[in-house]
């Protein structure tokens, strides 16, 4: 007999949509069976009780067995012979129909009584067994709900204990009934055989046994086709007692495992986290937005595939795309005091979707995930092995390197060094080589064990901002303060985000900045900081001002003339980053190095920095002025103008047409 089709035990506890669906399937032709087997069993009992009319029942009969046929199993594979044995039966009842009709005991004993056992234990355990994993599952599912409903802030101990406990119990019985159920579906598949074959057996041999008269002719040609029907029952029977052993065995070690596999969040202190997944799947629970202030979670399973996040409720057959993750970005985020919030933000800056993650290790793990898959690593020819080899260089990231050999290799796959770095370098009209040209030690240029700052402000900062009251910036470049904005030549706004800043030890060349980014990136990798705090940068010829885009509250200044350094990272066309020296209340002068994410191209602030101080310079020869202005495009107002008509993303143009006027 071909395989018959199985549910795994194995995927009964993770109740995935994929399982569900195949469940469905068979629980569809399990109801296919129960409406099969009543019809055949009314046409067995006809036979019985209607001895007068043992001819219209066993014609009946032939019909019904030839229906099997028709009924469109969804696990009919492996069939064929059971076809082709009934209707070889079917056969066999037309050549009864003219025989006598007083078998009723024989047919009581063998041919009823089995089809009738059959749905009273077999079908009916099934549907009993259908209905406790039923409310096991809403049991589970109210307790999971309940348990995502634990507030975050203000913690109680006891209330979470009798939740998870809860939860453990709920998820326990579910696992115990929902492999109760499969057993009972899949031994179901060899017992339908059986039940369809034994009955027709036992008829045609109460058959033979009670009619002499074509023994003969009848009996010996039933006997050669009889046996080897007996030997597949048998063969069938065999069959479902060692699938039956195999999945009791199974099912005794499912039960056996560690107790965590049911508790929520088992291991919080120090889980297991796989930082190198390119894929992940899950139950997460999303946010939906049902009204101005009210919002509904949903537990809803989810998969990565390729670059995109699906989703797949519970009895749909295949996901839906939720997210496109390409250069999407990914941060944890407080959320209705809840635990384990993550939310995705698309390439433009616009935040997505909000989920909850079951525990400390899923959240983390979702989240890995989702940054390596938004850096397009699952397009690559090895991705695990790139993703392995990221993380591996973000965690060597922020170890100092002392040799020049090893900065090199370092600093090479991922910064392009500055322009005043050259391959070959003039000096006094003779080509040096690359090789004799000297490049400044990392730990001359950041002292190791430096802090990295990933604050805009500290705390006791915004404390003296607020009390001396902050300068507040519109968009539409107007000021309170509108000496400093009219006098000044040069107005441009940006995008950004601010990464981190640290301190630098020196000035003199833009490799300091190059450092500077690789730590700050690679500490924010290492620490899962993912967080930014979003800004206008304004380039004047006097400052680089930082404004909150919310309450237009300049954040912090720095002065242009003291910035020393700027340059943009050359692969990451968005990275952008500059040194400030300034000097402190004792005379020493100090340096540090803040960097930043812009929504446009990194070259542009640098070319507009460039710009402020090219006419800082300039404003001291008024003829130099003068051809730097004729040499430049300029706004209404006479001042120096960087972007074109239709300004591109994350530029904020700083004069507007007439109509903005108007």
């Amino acid at each position: 007999m071909p395989a018959v089709d199985k549910l795994l035990l194995e995927e009964a506890l993770q109740d995935s949509p994929q399982t569900r669906s195949l469940l469905s399937v068979f629980e569809e032709d399990a109801g296919t069976l129960t409406e099969y087997t009543n019809q055949l069993l009314q046409a067995m009992q006809r036979v019985y009780g209607a001895q007068n009319e043992m001819c219209l029942a066993t014609q009946q009969l032939s019909k019904q067995l030839l229906a099997y046929e028709k009924q469109n199993f969804a696990l009919g594979k492996g069939d064929e012979e059971v076809i082709s044995t009934l209707h070889y039966f079917s056969k066999v009842v037309d050549e009864l129909n003219i025989l006598h009709s007083e078998l009723a005991k024989q047919l009581a004993d063998t041919m009823v009584l089995p089809i009738i056992q059959f749905r009273e234990k077999d079908l009916t355990e099934v549907s009993t067994l259908k209905d406790l994993f039923g409310l096991a599952s809403n049991e589970h599912d109210l307790s999971m709900a309940k348990y995502s409903r634990l507030p975050k802030r203000r913690e109680n101990e006891k209330l979470k204990t009798e939740v998870v406990k809860e939860v453990a119990n709920a998820r326990r019985k579910q696992h115990l009934s929902s492999l109760q159920y499969y057993c009972a579906l899949n031994a179901l598949q060899y017992r339908k055989r059986i039940a369809m074959m034994e009955p027709m057996l036992g008829y045609a041999q109460g058959q033979i046994n009670f009619f002499k008269k074509g023994a003969e002719m009848f009996s010996k040609r039933m006997d050669s086709f009889l046996s080897p029907v007996s030997n597949m029952v048998q063969s069938i029977q065999g069959e479902l007692d060692a699938e039956a052993d195999a999945m009791r065995v199974s099912q005794q070690d499912l039960l056996s495992i560690n107790e965590s596999v049911y508790t929520p969040d088992s291991d919080v202190t120090s889980p297991a986290i796989n930082r190198n997944l390119i894929q992940k799947a899950g139950y997460l629970n999303l946010r939906n937005k049902t009204g101005l202030v009210t919002t509904t979670w949903d537990r809803l399973y989810f998969f990565t595939q390729g670059g995109n996040l699906m989703c797949q409720p519970r009895g749909a057959v295949a996901g839906g795309l939720i997210q496109d993750l390409d250069n999407c970005s990914v941060m944890a985020v407080d959320c209705e005091d809840r635990r384990y919030c993550l939310q995705i933000t698309t390439p433009t800056g616009k935040s997505g979707i909000t989920l909850q993650a079951e525990s400390k290790k899923e959240y983390e793990e979702w989240i890995c995930a989702i940054n390596n898959i938004s850096r397009q690593i699952y397009l690559t020819d090895n991705p695990e092995a790139v993703a392995i080899k990221l993380n591996q260089t973000a965690l060597q990231a922020v170890t100092p390197i002392t040799s020049f050999g090893k900065k090199h290799e370092s600093l090479c796959p991922s910064f392009h060094c500055s322009q005043n770095v050259k391959n070959m370098e003039m000096e006094s009209d003779k080509i040096i080589p690359k090789e004799l040209s000297t490049k400044p030690n990392c730990t001359e240029l950041i002292a190791p064990g430096t802090p990295i700052q990933f604050d805009m402000v500290l705390p006791a900062t915004e404390f003296l901002d607020q009390n001396r009251g902050g300068r507040r910036t519109n968009p539409f470049g107007e000021s309170e303060d509108k000496n400093d904005e009219e006098d000044s030549l040069l107005q441009q706004m940006f995008v950004v985000r601010f990464l981190g800043s640290m301190a630098v030890q020196s000035d003199d060349t833009n490799e300091v900045i190059y450092e500077a980014m690789r730590q700050v990136l690679a500490a924010r990798a290492i620490h899962n900081i993912f967080r930014t705090t979003e800004s206008h940068l304004m380039v004047t010829t006097k400052s680089l001002r930082l404004i909150d885009p919310q309450t237009q509250v300049t954040r912090t200044t720095f002065e242009l003339a003291s910035v020393t350094q700027f340059a943009a990272h050359q692969d990451n066309k968005r990275l952008i980053g500059f040194v400030v020296r300034v000097t402190e209340s004792l005379g020493e002068e100090s340096m540090s190095a803040n960097i930043f994410e812009s929504n446009t191209e990194g070259e542009k602030i640098c070319y507009a920095i460039s710009l402020g101080k090219e006419i800082i310079e300039a404003q001291k020869d008024p003829e130099a002025l003068a051809q730097l202005m004729m040499s430049m495009p300029l706004t209404n107002d006479g001042k120096f103008k960087l972007l074109n008509d239709q300004s591109e993303d994350g530029a904020i143009p700083e004069e507007r047409g007439e109509e903005s006027e108007a």
